[in-house]
């Protein structure tokens, strides 16, 4: 079964389908909008995949290398170039941000893992600020990141969402899934899908703790820190130390996310949940990570650095995710190692044990009963 490219949204679709069912006329058209045309850009995606080589062309080679654009609130991709790589900052914010952040996001790349951009070969980092009007979301499209600068357009009273270059973790999140797309290339659906959301969690989060120069004990472990306005009751998307209590808003609804696999949310929506599920896996890495103290991109970020870049494939399950993480951290430090122990606790606090059976997603199992022949995460 082939897996087309998708584009990779930080606005999960249940919060958006959550605006849309409690939101003010204004919040609600405003995620339909996001909605719809995330969904078009989908079908772009599919349709432009089989050039996915074609469009990483024109990449320089050891040295990194930012452009940003800005569309203008048009959807004309990449836009109007507004600041390359060693030009003086921008009056516009946005558009530093998503200088910076790229920038940060590189450095933790190949300052600590020697990797060399998304692709590993010096691919340029390219970003659009400003795309479209009210757009809630940003993403990675297979080749650059978009960004959408929130509800700036709606009165105070109903903005939900500031511009999405404001969060560093965002944007760090966003870029990893082209380092996934280049190495692993998780299928973006089930338990596969959900690893690849989770893999652009922590190291979104580990850019950001990078910059901060934090330990895993100083660090909120939040994803989207600072997107949401005071008019939502949230800290972030996402809490990778606390699936489920990021957020719990009249608005937003309330955190689906599990810490579990007890509590494993089998559904056909959201790719069968990946921007849901993803909480299990997150919140595996966080507990290693705490268990092992100290920068959490120097011991368990390398890592799971090693199992994406060197063991992970297209179809890998929680489970299979397990086993490899904790071979990894034999093969990094050692048969028995604390860091190896360290791992092993960390999933065995979400319900996965080394060897073990954990259960496949909802897809598998549509696809069971309907009679086809799938292994374990399709």
């Amino acid at each position: 079964m082939h897996t087309c490219h998708s584009i990779f949204c930080i606005t999960p679709p249940h919060m958006l389908q959550e605006i849309v069912r409690n939101g003010s006329p204004a919040q609600r058209d405003t995620a339909l909008r996001t909605l719809i045309t995330s969904e078009q850009i989908r079908g772009q995606r599919r349709i432009m995949s089989s050039l996915s080589a074609f469009l990483a062309r024109d990449v320089p080679t050891g040295n990194k290398h930012r452009d940003i654009y800005d569309a203008k609130n048009g959807a004309q991709l990449p836009g109007t170039l507004v600041r390359s790589e060693g030009d003086p900052a921008s009056t516009d914010p946005a558009v530093n941000e998503a200088y910076d952040g790229s920038g940060v996001t590189y450095d933790l790349y190949f300052d600590i893992y020697e990797r060399n951009s998304i692709d590993n070969k010096g691919m340029k980092l390219n970003s659009t600020v400003h795309y479209q009007k009210g757009y809630d979301n940003a993403f990675w499209d297979g080749k650059q990141m978009v960004y959408g600068d929130g509800d700036e357009d709606l009165p105070a009273a109903d903005r939900l969402f500031n511009r999405f270059t404001i969060s560093l973790d965002i944007i760090a999140h966003e870029l990893t899934h082209g380092v996934t797309q280049h190495e692993a290339n998780l299928a973006y659906w089930d338990q596969s899908g959900a690893l690849n959301e989770s893999l652009s969690d922590v190291f979104g989060s580990l850019v950001k703790q990078y910059q901060r120069k934090q330990t895993a004990d100083q660090a909120d472990w939040i994803i989207g820190e600072g997107l949401f306005t005071s008019n939502v009751n949230g800290v972030g998307i996402r809490s990778m130390k606390a699936p489920g209590t990021a957020y719990n808003d009249p608005i937003l609804g309330k955190d689906p996310q599990p810490a579990h696999m007890k509590d494993y949310v089998r559904t056909v929506e959201d790719n069968g949940g990946v921007h849901i599920n993803s909480g299990i896996p997150n919140h595996a890495f966080y507990v290693a990570a705490l268990e092992l103290g100290g920068h959490a991109w120097e011991k368990a970020g390398l890592i799971w650095y090693k199992t994406l870049a060197d063991k992970l494939q297209e179809r890998s399950t929680f489970q299979e995710a397990c086993n490899l993480t904790t071979q990894a951290a034999s093969e990094l430090f050692g048969a028995n190692s604390l860091e190896q122990k360290a791992v092993e606790k960390g999933w065995a606090a979400v319900g996965i044990t080394v060897g073990g059976d954990a259960p496949s997603g909802c897809l598998s199992a549509v696809l069971g009963a309907l009679g086809f022949k799938v292994r374990v995460g399709e």
